[in-house]
């Protein structure tokens, strides 16, 4: 009978700080159910992105997936953390967390509009979506109200409650204020960097076991393990947008099979690699190397969520009418490409305290994407730069695979080492 009432209530409890170190914790079905919008949010994204640099609006469309990402991803990043720490899965919790669900839908229904401003009028139009994402950060602000009844978290809750209802003011003077464009991108920095602030002060609150909130080191991994796997999704759909386009245009010939066996490996390669970072072990002894390797995954989210967008744009070099040039669809993917790869090595290193970490393999593999460029500029065959671009991801899997893991591993074993010797002089 008792395992039944814990199975099936879902009755109103105190929300208190979870335990850090509690073992099992794994990523709930609301959380999943939860990234699924997100994975909706950016696909939207990433169509307006190659849309727009099909259409001759490259620059713009650029930076309007640039806004677009920064606000998805610190949405989500927000919320997991938060239910990292006070997850309670009563009823008021799944509903504050539906609110927010419901918000990201209205921000991706705002994104066209926001690109399309940038890309036909030079202005900015993000009021739809700054609806949509006051929407979310209202949801969240009911959570951190709740959270902070619990006396040991107070003062952590409630300044996350001031930072993210100031930053919710400067956005509705952002989106509803007839600023000049300079003006509105000014005020939309100064609103992000009281987003970005809030957390950083918030979690130097508190002294020893009580400093920051409790978030779950391995939870939390996991969390944004699945993520990247969303945005991975991103170079699926993208693959299989392009796939149907030279399909379409040219039908069933060796160039369909190449873009579908490119970004099918290309997904599988930038998987793998991530896979290669040791974020849980670390974060579970080094917390205080969370806030880099935190805000770090933003490069890393946006990369591949803009990966899948430049395999889209592959089968608009495929049109019989104004066919996209070869060189922007490889500078699509490539770049994309190389800022994935850089953060993870930067990442990997930043978690062992270890610049020599991979850099040297990073840096290597890195030049084949941007020789995938120079090929595309010499005029060579998209599909010959196309598989350049992709052997750098894939030089990185073999290298660690065929050896390079030993060392990776003792870098992993002497910072977990390094951890275990602290705590005990602590102890002494």
């Amino acid at each position: 009978m008792t395992n039944a009432i814990e199975r099936y209530r879902h009755g109103l409890s105190p929300m208190r700080g979870r335990a850090p170190h509690q073992e099992h914790r794994a990523a709930t079905p609301l959380e999943a159910l939860y990234d699924l919008v997100f994975a909706a949010a950016f696909g939207v994204a990433g169509v307006q992105l190659a849309e727009g640099v099909a259409a001759g609006h490259g620059g713009t469309a650029v930076g309007a997936f640039a806004f677009a990402v920064a606000a998805i991803i610190w949405a989500w990043i927000n919320f997991s953390w938060f239910a990292s720490a006070f997850d309670t899965d009563d009823w008021l919790f799944r509903v504050f967390t539906m609110v927010q669900m419901a918000g990201v839908i209205v921000l991706a229904i705002g994104l066209p509009a926001m690109f399309a401003s940038l890309e036909e009028h030079g202005a900015f139009d993000n009021r739809v979506m700054v609806s949509g994402y006051i929407v979310m950060r209202v949801g969240l602000l009911a959570q951190w109200l709740r959270a902070s009844r619990d006396p040991a978290y107070r003062r952590h809750a409630l300044t996350y409650v001031l930072f993210v209802a100031v930053a919710q003011l400067g956005w509705i003077i952002v989106a509803w204020a007839p600023l000049p464009l300079g003006a509105a991108f000014a005020a939309a920095a100064a609103c992000w960097l009281i987003e970005l602030g809030g957390p950083i002060v918030a979690e130097r609150k508190g002294q020893g076991a009580q400093r920051g909130t409790p978030w779950h080191a391995h939870h939390i991994a996991e969390r944004y393990s699945l993520l990247t796997i969303i945005a991975l999704g991103e170079t699926v759909i993208g693959t299989l947008a392009a796939a149907q386009e030279v399909s379409h245009e040219r039908g069933w010939t060796g160039d369909a099979v190449v873009v579908i066996g490119t970004g099918v490996a290309m997904t599988f390669a930038l998987w793998w690699s991530y896979t290669m970072m040791p974020s849980g072990p670390i974060l579970a002894v080094h917390r205080n190397r969370s806030f880099v390797w935190g805000y770090g995954h933003a490069f890393i989210f946006a990369s591949v969520a803009a990966v899948g967008a430049g395999l889209h744009t592959i089968g608009f070099a495929y049109r019989h009418e104004d066919p996209l040039a070869t060189p922007v669809v490889i500078l699509m993917i490539a770049i994309p490409v190389v800022v994935f790869m850089a953060s993870i090595s930067l990442l990997h290193s930043y978690l062992v305290h270890s610049l020599l970490t991979g850099l040297p393999l990073h840096a290597l593999a890195m030049l084949l994407p941007l020789l995938g460029i120079v090929l595309a500029f010499a005029g060579l065959p998209l599909w010959t730069c196309l598989l350049v671009v992709l052997a750098g991801p894939v030089f990185v899997v073999v290298a660690y695979e065929a050896g390079g893991w030993r060392l990776a591993q003792r870098h992993l074993d002497a910072a977990l080492g390094r951890a275990v010797d602290r705590g005990s002089e602590r102890a002494a």
